[in-house]
């Protein structure tokens, strides 16, 4: 089962693989980080620890056999690290340096609580990186090793050639040193009190990005391209338009006057005048949805927050298509180190312990969500359906249930297709596209719920559409809600409204308070969220930093924003 990612200001999200002995959930983790340990002392230097001649024959073998199947992917770096170094390397976030911050120490002493304790241990941490930096736990035997290490080839195909990771820094792991340099630089002569209390409020309003906004940039261009060309065209076919005529018609001079009466060319230069003038007033112009980018733009930062603030958004973004694609992430890394190991790898000797290790990867229980499993699963379903020709039209067509079961044209076409949805689709379009009713049926993906009498666990709904809709409403913006910037002259009095769109997410309204507070204090000046609270519509504001929310029902009487959503 996946990991749930703690509170921005409090933990780092983990994707790296995680066995936990005592319910049998297994997690990933792809993101760590580093700093002093929560003694305060100063983390060592992480070693350089190559691998085993045992362990990198196993290495040059999986990856060749690796290549051999199709996958691509950069260069991967394995080290094998002691398990002090590795809960050291986690709880940084995979990277061996991040900035100073005390929320490192808290999860390194989680993590060794956790191992201490007997909870779980980590196996192995990847990071999309270019090379990619992947650690093995020493304690962990060979069999272990294999395993991991196949699975990672799988993420490091992923990374490369999946297109929401196409945007993402391919050299974060300098990058992460870079932003420690300039934390530190801003330590120095600013204080760590000042400096972490900044960190703290820019940690609580990470989330607050538009992780589409990279994608969308490049189809802007794009079309903005289009429109210049086809402006172009049309100037060179009838001649640039005179000022101020854009609304005419073209006509020949004799019927211009009919066409295009004076009184109403004149009354639409009065309306296009009129939305200029309320554009000018409107700030900003539309919605925005990365707030990090306009708190940059537009709050009253210094020099040092700006740059603090730029670090969190960049690192915000970095890690964005990391939870838009961890069922496909997940699935197809499981996919091909199960793929590999029982094929290639396996000995007869290590059949007992590996299915023991992946019975506990691929768990689910009734009524959970562990996106390796329905990851892999569903891989293997496209591939088996594709192979088959069990999809399209014709297939579809087929009234004979029996026949439509036993359908197999032969087509052979599952391994490309595969390889073609790991290269384009994140987890949205992924189960939007390739859930379907028999799938849900075969996997029994019932939605369940506790008897409130008994206890215990029982199915709440069969229903494939309910099913269906209850993930993509789940893995939608990562399950959290959407927050625009809506007005930051609210009432012509410079302060900033936020809205809530609302898609079935509430805004969680235990963490409301740190965010307002924080953006109170980015700010300067009073900052106000409409909300869609318990079927309600809301506006809580907040007036001073470390005052209390104020709360009042949204009535015709409450003044408008700039936008409405």
């Amino acid at each position: 089962m996946s990991h749930t990612p703690a509170t921005p200001s409090r933990a780092c999200v983990f994707d790296s693989l995680l066995a936990d002995s005592t319910n049998r959930r297994s997690l990933r983790a792809d993101k760590y980080v580093m700093g002093t340990t929560p003694q305060g002392s100063t983390v060592r230097a992480m070693p350089h620890t190559e691998l085993s001649p045992e362990l990198l024959d196993h290495m040059q073998r999986i990856k060749a056999k690796a290549i051999e199947y199709g996958l691509d992917f950069f260069e991967v770096v394995f080290e094998v690290l002691p398990f002090e170094v590795m809960n050291q390397i986690a709880s940084y976030g995979g990277f061996p340096t991040r900035y100073p911050h005390w929320r490192w120490g808290m999860e390194y002493d989680k993590l060794s609580k956790r191992d201490a304790y007997g909870l779980g241990r980590i196996y192995e941490m990847v990071i999309n990186n270019d090379p990619c930096y992947a650690y093995l736990q020493e304690s962990n035997n060979v069999t272990d090793q294999k395993l991991v290490m196949a699975h990672v080839y799988g993420h490091a195909d992923f990374f490369k050639n999946n297109y929401w990771f196409s945007k993402t820094n391919r050299k974060m792991m300098d990058e992460m040193a870079n932003h420690a340099t300039r934390v530190r630089r801003h330590i120095e002569r600013h204080g760590q009190d000042e400096v972490e209390r900044f960190i703290d409020a820019a940690l609580m309003i990470e989330n607050l990005i538009d992780p589409h906004s990279v994608y969308k940039a490049q189809a802007r261009r794009h079309k903005a391209s289009d429109r210049r060309g086809l402006r172009e065209a049309d100037d060179e076919r009838d001649g640039a338009a005179s000022p101020g005529n854009q609304d005419k018609f073209v006509a020949k001079d004799y019927m211009d006057p009919f066409i295009n009466p004076r009184e109403v060319l004149e009354r639409q230069r009065k309306v296009d005048a009129a939305k200029i003038k309320a554009d000018k007033d409107r700030f900003p112009l539309e919605p925005a949805r990365d707030v990090l980018l306009f708190l940059l733009s537009n709050a009253p930062l210094t020099e040092w927050q700006q740059d603090i603030l730029a670090i969190v958004r960049d690192e915000a973004y970095y890690y964005a298509p990391q939870a838009m694609t961890k069922v496909m992430n997940e699935g197809w890394a499981t996919y091909w180190h199960s793929k590999l190991m029982t094929r290639h790898f396996l000995e007869a000797k290590e059949i007992i312990h590996y299915a023991d290790q992946h019975s506990g990867v691929v768990y689910m229980a009734p009524g959970g969500f562990n996106p390796y499993k329905i990851g892999i699963e569903l891989f293997k379903d496209i591939e088996r359906r594709w192979d088959m020709g069990q999809h399209g039209p014709r297939w579809e067509d087929i009234g004979d249930l029996g026949v439509k079961e036993s359908f197999d044209d032969k087509s052979m076409k599952g391994r490309e297709k595969i390889f073609e949805v790991r290269k384009i689709y994140n987890d949205v379009s992924f189960i939007d596209e390739f859930l379907t009713e028999e799938f849900v049926e075969r996997h029994k993906m019932y939605q369940h719920k506790r008897d409130p009498q008994t206890g215990e666990i029982k199915i709440a709904s069969r229903d494939y559409n309910r099913v269906k809709q209850t993930l993509l409403h789940f893995l939608t913006n990562a399950g959290q809600p959407f927050i625009y910037v809506v007005d930051a002259n609210y009432m012509n009095r410079g302060e900033l409204v936020l809205a809530h769109k609302f898609t079935g997410v509430e805004v969680e309204i235990a963490r409301v308070n740190e965010v307002m507070q924080s953006l109170r204090m980015m700010w300067g000046r009073p900052v106000h969220l409409m909300m869609h609270l318990s079927e309600d519509n809301c506006m809580l504001s907040l007036e001073t930093i470390g005052g209390k929310l104020k709360k009042e029902r949204i009535s015709q009487e409450t003044p408008s924003p700039a936008h409405l959503l």
